[in-house]
């Protein structure tokens, strides 16, 4: 009796994930979402701590950030079936808090009202298919040039995250203080998870975190939780909490325009360059079930406004799981449910000290290099703008910053190299909107 009750479960993840299809299986999927989860945890933390800056309850956001990310996350596993992850997006709450807030001198309510109004404008643009157009619109070479340039920004939070790489005010970066104890630990992990992943050891970044931060307790980096149980901070502070009476203001329309321009970008460089790194792109280059994907990215925007976080995005760390084997929605789910227990169980999580992430953020950097093989660098309108995304993207801290450079260039090169067959007409509308996304920019600066 007990055989026949498990048959059918594995039956319906089969059926509901499709994981034959996709060569893989529950085991593999779950210690996938677990280690996803485990290396983007950290936005539980570091959320609340930038968007308290604007007056935010910060309990309350630790909240908000957990409920978004996972009614987001939930939704990518359900409608694409697709192992990525989604969370209120690093970048998009530093403009939310410093420019938008501090800067411009609004409220936090006309921030949150400013995401909602970005949630909805992206629902309508999924709907009509432009979100998806404009990732298959996307040449290979630039797709390619994505993956690897995300891993060299992965890698490079993971060296800042372990204190590796600090900043220098004479050279902008520099090297850390190796004899630090911290820094040790995250040198540590990175040989620990090394020695795993070349021993080919199943879960080995997942391993190497929990191994990572059992030595930290030594070293007095990393405590454990005297009580693991607390009870979720109330949301009712930050709740539905809009403001409408600015609405129609020229900063409302920029600041607006610049929620959906970086997070637009940051979302397809995540899709498409974890996508082409997992090789699940399809024979045209397409991201599978690409508009499910943004529609949950879409929704999640819509609901952390409700909930009160800043925009909801698809997360690059989502790239450590894929790297783990994640190939289904079953990943996602996973990811899904422990930001969901991560309300009730913070105290265990908050224990895993950045040492202990780091190595995997640096290990998945160097997992994300593969691609560039496929960049034919003989041919420089295609070998330049590949370059140009690939070193902009860690050296100016953005996804977005770097399609930027790759996509103009790109169109640029190749139409002045009689090339211009090769662009997709997508490419040449998403070149102008760049330029005047910056125009915007400077007009608010």
């Amino acid at each position: 009796m007990e055989l026949t009750n498990k048959k059918p479960e594995a039956g319906i993840l089969n059926q509901v994930f499709k994981l034959s299809e996709k060569k893989t299986n529950a085991k593999t999927e779950i210690i996938a979402g677990i280690t996803t989860f485990m290396t983007m945890a950290y936005i539980l933390i570091v959320n609340p701590d930038i968007l308290s800056a604007t007056g935010m309850d910060k309990d309350a956001v630790f909240t908000a950030t957990a409920l978004s990310a996972a009614i987001a996350t939930l939704c990518m596993a359900l409608m694409a079936n697709l192992p990525f992850a989604l969370a209120p997006g690093m970048g998009l709450n530093a403009f939310f808090a410093f420019s938008v807030v501090i800067g411009m001198g609004y409220s936090w309510q006309f921030a949150l009202t400013a995401v909602l109004i970005e949630g909805f404008i992206f629902i309508a643009l999924t709907l009509l298919n432009v979100r998806e157009a404009i990732i298959n619109g996307m040449p290979m070479v630039i797709k390619n040039a994505v993956s690897v340039g995300i891993g060299l920004f992965i890698a490079f939070i993971g060296f800042q995250n372990a204190g590796i790489i600090v900043n220098n005010d004479a050279t902008l970066v520099g090297l850390g203080d190796l004899a630090d104890p911290g820094v040790l630990l995250a040198i540590m992990g990175i040989l620990v998870t090394g020695f795993l992943l070349i021993k080919n050891i199943k879960g080995g970044l997942l391993i190497g975190m929990i191994i990572t931060t059992i030595l930290g307790v030594f070293v007095g980096k990393a405590t454990l939780p005297v009580n693991p149980v607390s009870a979720p901070p109330s949301i009712a502070p930050i709740f539905m909490q809009f403001e409408w009476h600015n609405i129609l203001t020229f900063d409302m329309l920029l600041v607006v325009f610049t929620f959906l321009f970086v997070d637009l970008f940051d979302t397809l460089g995540t899709l498409i360059g974890v996508s082409t790194k997992a090789n699940m792109l399809d024979s045209q280059g397409r991201v599978p079930n690409a508009k499910q994907a943004l529609m949950a990215d879409a929704i999640g925007t819509t609901i952390g406004a409700a909930l009160g976080t800043s925009t909801v995005t698809t997360y690059v760390e989502s790239a450590s799981g894929v790297a783990e084997g994640g190939r289904t929605g079953l990943t996602a789910l996973t990811t899904g449910i422990l930001f969901l227990t991560a309300t009730v169980f913070s105290p265990i999580f908050t224990a895993v000290p950045a040492e202990a992430t780091a190595p995997v953020l640096i290990l998945v950097g160097l997992f994300m290099m593969s691609p560039i093989l496929k960049i034919n660098f003989d041919d420089f309108t295609d070998a330049i703008p590949a370059f140009l995304t690939i070193i902009i993207m860690p050296l100016s801290y953005s996804i977005a910053e770097g399609l930027t450079f790759g996509v103009i260039s790109y169109v640029v090169l190749k139409t002045l190299s009689g090339k211009s067959k090769e662009v997709h007409p997508m490419m040449y509308i998403i070149a102008v909107l760049f330029v005047v996304k910056y125009f915007a920019d400077h007009l608010a600066g």
